[in-house]
């Protein structure tokens, strides 16, 4: 999968860019983005509401950052979901809490929509890094 700032169409993963991690959601249109909570930057950090799935327009989901879409390769492409089930599923999930960091988060939320099974990138790439400084602490 590679990620490009086009434009998105209904039922496209997209995401930001915040420092090193990313933020991701599922376009529907310009006033409707799904996400799995708040953008990870200052002006939420003082909202106390549970994190949840919510719906919000494209200026609030990529809180003036570039949004990159996710264009798909060919097997993506044909093990992706529709776009119009894509969309189904994650305003079906709107309300729905249960975040977890590195279990459930973002990114885990946009590819269960698009692809019908959780997967994180980040995390995998986060859990990877640990296990190698790890099993390095082990050898010294």
């Amino acid at each position: 999968m590679k990620w490009m700032p086009t434009d998105a169409q209904s039922g496209d993963m997209v995401r930001i860019r915040i420092g090193t991690l990313f933020h991701y959601g599922v376009f529907v249109s310009e006033d409707e983005v799904i996400q799995f909570g708040w953008p990870p930057v200052p002006e939420y950090a003082d909202r106390n509401e549970d994190i949840a799935v919510c719906a919000v327009d494209i200026d609030a989901f990529s809180c003036g950052r570039i949004v990159e879409v996710a264009v798909l390769d060919r097997k993506e492409r044909k093990t992706r979901i529709p776009p119009e089930q894509t969309v189904k599923t994650a305003r079906a999930r709107i309300g729905t809490g249960g975040y977890n960091m590195i279990h459930n988060n973002c990114e885990h939320f946009a590819y269960e929509c698009v692809f019908g099974e959780k997967k994180s990138e980040q995390t995998e790439y986060i859990r990877n890094f640990w296990k190698k400084k790890f099993g390095q602490a082990n050898t010294r």
